[in-house]
């Protein structure tokens, strides 16, 4: 897949009028779009359809995590979109894993590419230790992303923070799909683990996913362009 950007801008709105209008003013600023649960839960699958007739790639962030079977089902359930990307929790195992991969190799038409989901970019330390995990974060993605890459994944989603440690271990082929992307010029909100886009790109990202920078501007196309600028400046 090549695109302009390699920015995949977060569409997170259950208003289906207003997301349309904001990939409208965006198309040819950004590489992507990617639609999050907000969205999905509002308009269902059917709601992909007028992203994809706008000609632009489409990265549905559904983070399946179920048991091997039901993430297959639901893989299968997406394909008639062809969405360019879709994700799914490492942490629901290497058969699970796998099933979704085999899965996503029925494509009839074009084939998802799955990305595996780490540890939230939301989460540090101390969020680790109380739900029982390493509170590492690098190694704990670090052990994630490669039972991903065991499993058939194509790509790993991951906070900018352990870009050039997977991008080691893994290798220059898995796509590298990063969120928490804050501009020198944006406010972090609730991000903890947080890169400039230009710092991002240059440790290994494949992709970023801006969001509130972007979609929360005046002007969202004027965001993007300032965004762009920074990424080649």
């Amino acid at each position: 897949m090549s695109v302009s950007s390699p920015i995949f801008c977060a569409i997170d709105t259950p208003d289906a009028s207003k997301a349309l209008a904001l990939a409208t003013q965006l198309k040819g600023k950004v590489g992507g779009l990617k639609l999050g649960l907000e969205y999905i839960m509002a308009n269902g699958p059917q709601g992909v359809a007028p992203f994809k007739e706008m000609g632009v790639p489409i990265f549905v962030d559904v983070k399946l995590h179920d048991i091997p079977n039901t993430v297959a089902g639901a893989v299968k359930s997406l394909l008639p979109l062809e969405p360019d990307f879709i994700t799914i929790h490492t942490s629901g195992g290497a058969a699970m894993m796998k099933a979704a991969a085999q899965a996503a190799a029925t494509a009839t038409g074009k084939r998802p590419r799955l990305l595996g989901v780490t540890v939230l970019t939301s989460l540090d330390a101390n969020d680790m230790t109380q739900v029982g995990q390493d509170p590492d974060t690098s190694a704990q993605v670090e052990r994630l992303a490669l039972l991903a890459k065991e499993s058939g994944l194509d790509g790993i989603v991951c906070s900018s923070a352990e870009v050039a440690r997977l991008r080691k271990v893994l290798g220059p082929d898995m796509v590298l799909m990063v969120p928490g992307i804050r501009p020198a010029w944006a406010a972090a909100n609730d991000q903890k683990r947080i890169m400039t886009p230009r710092e991002a790109m240059d440790v290994g990202a494949t992709y970023l996913v801006i969001g509130r920078p972007i979609t929360g501007a005046q002007s969202p196309a004027e965001a993007a362009d300032r965004v762009n600028q920074e990424i080649v400046a």
